[in-house]
């Protein structure tokens, strides 16, 4: 494993433990001589993981719409920034870059982020871990809801077993290491 993409939050978040977990993820990614390929902004969550990992010595790099980087949300400082057309093309270049995918608190975006490389690796296009990282009780409702969906019938356990879960940086990188989700 060489780089992670983080899926996370624009916005700060409205407790501090969401920042100090991008702080320390950022700063476990340098630590571990991981890459870290992110949205590329200089803004809420990504900003301060981004910041951390750069000021700990690690490599840095972000994919960023045009559109977001006319509103002057580009972070200036990165060791690579790629800028594209749309969204999907973000996505898909991420992917490329990334060995494994991580999901820190956030909105919609980081939701979608979230669910498209996890259907993409149900469909066998990509065989990459993917986890969340949860300092609390954030994604509490979504890993209920995904255990919900195995229980009616429409989520395969192989499937929700592909999220790996936990509350520290170095414990989901280590679980990433190993090769074992959960």
């Amino acid at each position: 494993m060489r780089a992670v993409c983080v899926f996370c939050g624009s916005r700060p978040g409205a407790r501090p433990e969401y920042l100090e977990l991008a702080t320390g993820l950022g700063r476990a990614l340098a630590a571990r001589s991981l890459a870290l390929v992110y949205g590329g902004a200089r803004v809420g969550l990504m900003g301060t993981m981004a910041d951390a990992a750069l000021a700990a010595g690690g490599q840095v790099i972000g994919v960023i719409p045009r559109s977001l980087v006319d509103r002057e949300v580009a972070h200036g400082g990165l060791s690579e920034l790629h800028v594209v057309d749309t969204l999907h093309q973000r996505k898909a270049l991420m992917a490329e870059r990334a060995d494994a995918f991580v999901a820190l608190p956030g909105g919609v975006g980081t939701l979608d982020e979230l669910f498209e490389i996890v259907t993409w690796r149900v469909l066998g296009l990509h065989q990459k871990p993917i986890g969340i990282l949860d300092p609390g009780d954030y994604f509490e409702p979504l890993v209920s809801l995904l255990d919900h969906m195995v229980g009616e019938g429409f989520l395969e356990l192989a499937h929700r077993s592909l999220i790996a879960c936990a509350a520290r940086p170095d414990d989901l990188l280590d679980q990433f290491a190993r090769g074992r989700p959960r």
